[in-house]
């Protein structure tokens, strides 16, 4: 038995459902039998193009078309394996022979945007001086790929992705003709699903058509394919912008247990946003289409508590004289009194941007300290903008926000590079994360991430530890 897509393929022009900008223009020559020598069709993937070009083509010779049908005159061609120069010199010598039965010899050559530079060249010069008898349908997803010199000289049609309503009409007709017993709201999430792509619709509603015999619910719908319910979806959505990490951390643990994957997941929520954008949503768009293997799951914790961070104070922990001073480079005997500098009173360039904290005691320049970290190293100038810090008149105390952070600053080759950029008589502390008065905060999203994955995560002090 033939699957859905191939028994509900329109034959016709005026069969093709959702693309009238192009099959009413198209039914309008073929009645006046002006017919152009190029055609280029452009539009997403499963939006009609390669069918409309079969459909043109049998309807430009007068053959009656029937999907398994072969006709010497009609010629197709995949661009992306035939893209050479060789195939297209191919091509014009055989399009120079006089069609067999009809009146035209039509190529179809899809995705002609993989054709190589030179192969598009030796096309161009068939589509300069076509034989009267060659019409060329050409099909691409990626327009801004083909060579203006190609699509000026071809009438360019454009295909548009079914809108929801048009496509469930679509669906609904067929399950009425097929006598397939699904609820509407089990259709809606295929025309969802579908994207507005006929040929994936009709796919998913095949696949769907044979879990029952009984009516085919929703909820049997997301089982089958795997999906969250809409509700899941909302409920993580509203716990990301209530910024309520543990929240967030419980709804996706549940659709993971569930068996949903992170990368469904992730596309739902896109799907989602697009739908119905909110600013707060935003910086999802960003970071989700990275959610893949290795660790999708991780990474989608990432997107979604990482933007959430309680932001870190700046305010300094108060500086005990009983505290113990760990140097990280080997102290001068004597230490002399520093020489005060007043704090810039213009704020960090776009070079440096603001650090982590303020200074709070103003007679020590940190901004100059961070420039001349920075020319020594980036990397080393990009931890230092994740701390806090304080001078005491002769130590600068450091406290790193993450453990982490604490880890890199502390490896011997990066504590020569802060002690050379420091004045002699100046010496360094770095503590320990416990020493921060934001140390209870501690790395949440580190810590999300060992829960849900079981182990411990490390983030190296970048945007994500992957």
């Amino acid at each position: 038995m033939k699957s859905l897509y191939r028994r509900y393929r329109p034959v016709r022009l005026d069969e093709v459902v959702g693309q009238k900008q192009v099959t009413k223009p198209l039914i309008s020559a073929l009645e006046q039998n002006r017919i152009s020598h190029a055609y280029l069709f452009v539009g997403p993937r499963g939006c009609g193009k390669t069918s409309v070009a079969r459909i043109l083509a049998h309807e430009i010779n007068g053959f009656k078309y029937e999907i398994e049908d072969d006709y010497i005159d009609i010629v197709e061609i995949d661009g992306a394996s035939n893209r050479g120069i060789d195939n297209v010199r191919e091509l014009r010598e055989k399009a120079a022979i006089a069609p067999t039965a009809g009146k035209y010899k039509v190529y179809i050559i899809d995705e002609i945007h993989m054709l190589t530079k030179e192969a598009f060249n030796a096309l161009l010069k068939t589509l300069e001086e076509p034989p009267s008898h060659v019409v060329f349908i050409m099909a691409t997803t990626d327009v801004y790929k083909v060579p203006i010199t190609i699509t000026s000289r071809a009438q360019t049609f454009t295909f548009k992705l079914a809108d929801d309503k048009t496509m469930f009409d679509f669906l609904k007709s067929v399950v009425q003709k097929e006598k397939i017993p699904i609820d509407d709201e089990a259709l809606r999430i295929i025309v969802k699903r579908g994207g507005g792509s006929f040929r994936d619709s009709l796919s998913l509603l095949d696949q769907i058509s044979t879990l029952s015999d009984q009516k085919i619910t929703s909820a049997l719908v997301l089982e089958a394919l795997g999906l969250p319910q809409d509700e899941a979806i909302q409920e993580l959505l509203a716990a990301y912008v209530s910024q309520n990490v543990a929240q967030v951390s419980d709804c996706l643990k549940n659709l993971l247990n569930s068996g949903v994957k992170a990368e469904t997941i992730a596309d739902e929520i896109i799907r989602t946003i697009i739908a119905s954008p909110q600013p707060k949503l935003m910086p999802l768009l960003a970071k989700l289409p990275e959610v893949k293997a290795p660790y999708a799951e991780a990474k989608i914790l990432v997107a979604l508590i990482e933007p959430t961070a309680t932001p870190i104070s700046p305010v300094a922990p108060t500086v005990k004289e009983s505290r113990p001073i760990t140097s990280v480079a080997k102290e001068p005997e004597a230490v002399a009194p520093t020489t005060k500098k007043p704090e810039p009173a213009t704020p960090p360039n776009k070079k440096n941007p603001a650090p982590a904290s303020s200074p709070v005691v103003s007679d020590f320049d940190w901004q100059g300290y961070l420039d001349k970290v920075q020319a020594l190293s980036d990397a080393v100038y990009s931890q230092l903008l994740k701390t806090q810090h304080e001078f005491d008149g002769a130590v600068l105390h450091i406290y790193p926000v993450k453990r982490i952070v604490r880890t890199i600053l502390t490896r011997e080759n990066n504590k020569k590079i802060l002690f050379s950029a420091i004045s002699n008589n100046v010496k360094i502390t770095i503590h320990e994360i416990s020493d921060s008065p934001t140390s209870e905060k501690k790395d949440e999203t580190i810590a999300k991430i060992s829960d849900i994955m079981g182990g411990e995560v490390i983030n190296d002090g970048g945007t994500s530890p992957f």
